[in-house]
């Protein structure tokens, strides 16, 4: 019988969990994958620069037909020396294509290219495969390597390839792999040969199936597990749970009675003896008493790029090109709302960004944020890139109170909050069935990551698509801000 079609990425998901290559067979209905378009754009782009890292190249279009595409690899492997990309080879129906092929006399060398800043070691399991199929197929691998991005790099004024990307030999590792590939394909083979669409193996979950990536099937392999269970408990590291999980300990009411930390038995307290708020008023005075007029209700929202564009920053630097801002100049005075949201194609976006912040909140007062580390990090940033900004920069870090406080440390609790502090849990806990404060109602953005991932997406859209998204960022960034006044207001009303 021949062997199953295998790729390297579906080789690579078979060393993560056998499992997942089966569901995606017979059950992909069940999968839920959180699609996170700037990452897959971050690797698309990170994968075209990196062609040119050797100069010329040859490259290979993606077509569905994978015999055309080894056809066409054949052809140009007899046109020594040069570099291939999207080289094809296929050995027992074990198939891949390699990111960069140098191709000379006397072999060949593999580039796998990532867009990570660090080597895992599910890379080395990529490249070990693509070797094991190259060298089956009858070529002489020489070399294998990782190309990755160096995030120590700074930008200039023109971008250096050379200094964005790290090349890390890992020849001696593929090598020493190459009986676990045989091995591990062996058994994915007979795998699939037992378990047909009428057999389903057994579930299995444990620390892989968030480790190298998040599995798609989780909730589909969780669905017969009590809700809630071990794995809705905020907060507790996930070997932990599944320690706990392993031991039998799987409902709430299996783990009440455990030696744990004290914030997960009150989550589970609540959860099932349904609780009154827990609302302690002193720490929570103390930090409303701390508060100066005016206040100042800000959020940052952020990209990254893994290809710096900037001049000054580097590879993921988070770049702050929004923000929402709610002021009230004194007690009892009417809400004043400003707001900035970056031109895509400003080239000094960070300093406009800071130059407007700095306009809007020109006078002493709290700096109202929520988690206060992201804000205050961007803050420093920005001074150390322009140092002219960086007393004003200081000023503002100095007056930076942080709202989270009173949740994160559990002075104001509800069963609600599911153990979180997080905005987005905080804030339906404490204006339940609202909407002007549900998310899911805004049009476009709902969440951080999808602000991201618009505002990447801007140069590329038509000027009604880019007023469209432009609408959504600032109802979206508004309503992170106007969340944070009506916290304030709980707050006030709970300890009068």
């Amino acid at each position: 019988m021949n062997n199953i079609n295998l790729s390297k990425s579906r080789y690579c998901e078979c060393v993560q969990c056998v499992n997942i290559l089966w569901l995606n067979k017979y059950k992909p209905e069940y999968s839920q994958t959180d699609s996170n378009d700037s990452v897959l754009e971050n690797g698309r782009k990170v994968g075209e620069l990196a062609k040119g890292l050797f100069g010329d190249y040859e490259d290979i279009p993606y077509d569905k037909d994978i015999d055309f595409r080894i056809q066409k690899t054949e052809e140009l492997l007899q046109d020594k020396p040069n570099i291939i990309t999207e080289a094809s080879f296929n050995y027992e129906n074990n198939f891949c294509s390699v990111d960069i092929l140098k191709n000379d006399a006397d072999g060949v060398e593999i580039y796998e290219v990532k867009s990570s800043t660090e080597i895992k070691d599910i890379y080395l399991d990529d490249v070990a495969y693509q070797y094991f199929v190259l060298t089956n197929a009858g070529l002489n691998v020489k070399k294998a390597a990782i190309v990755y991005i160096n995030n120590e790099y700074v930008r200039s004024k023109e971008l250096d390839m050379e200094q964005l990307f790290n090349i890390e030999d890992v020849t001696d590792i593929a090598r020493e792999k190459q009986n676990q590939i045989k091995n591990n394909i062996d058994r994915i083979n007979e795998f699939m040969r037992v378990h047909d669409g009428d057999n389903e193996p057994d579930k299995h979950i444990g620390v892989d199936c968030f480790d190298p990536y998040p599995c798609p099937y989780w909730e589909y392999c969780t669905r017969d597990l009590p809700k809630p269970n071990v794995f809705d408990i905020s907060g507790m590291w996930k070997s932990k749970k599944f320690e706990k999980y392993y031991e039998g300990k799987i409902s709430f009411e299996d783990l009440e009675n455990e030696k744990i930390n004290p914030k997960y038995l009150e989550q589970i307290d609540f959860e099932l003896n349904d609780r009154e708020p827990k609302i302690e008023k002193e720490p929570i005075e103390s930090l409303l008493s701390s508060l100066n007029y005016p206040l100042y209700f800000i959020d940052y929202e952020s990209c990254q790029y893994a290809i710096p564009e900037l001049e000054g920053t580097k590879p993921y630097q988070q770049i702050p090109f929004q923000y929402s801002l709610h002021v009230i100049q004194e007690e009892g005075a009417p809400i004043e709302h400003y707001e900035f949201l970056a031109e895509a194609d400003d080239d000094n976006l960070i300093r406009t960004f800071a130059e407007s912040m700095i306009k809007d909140m020109s006078e002493d007062g709290s700096v109202i944020v929520y988690n206060k580390g992201f804000e205050a990090t961007r803050n420093r940033e920005i001074g150390e890139m322009y140092p002219d900004l960086l007393e004003e920069m200081e000023r503002i870090n100095s007056n930076i109170v942080d709202l989270m406080v009173p949740f994160r440390s559990r002075d104001y609790y509800t069963k609600e909050m599911k153990g979180s502090y997080s905005i987005k849990y905080v804030l339906p806990a404490l204006y339940p069935d609202d909407p002007d404060l549900d998310y899911s109602n805004l049009p476009l953005i709902h969440n951080g990551g999808e602000a991201s991932e618009a505002f990447l997406s801007l140069k590329d859209k038509t000027p009604e698509h880019q007023k469209e998204i432009r609408n959504g960022l600032l109802k979206y960034c508004k309503l992170d801000t106007l969340a944070m006044v009506k916290i304030w207001e709980k707050l006030k009303e709970v300890t009068d």
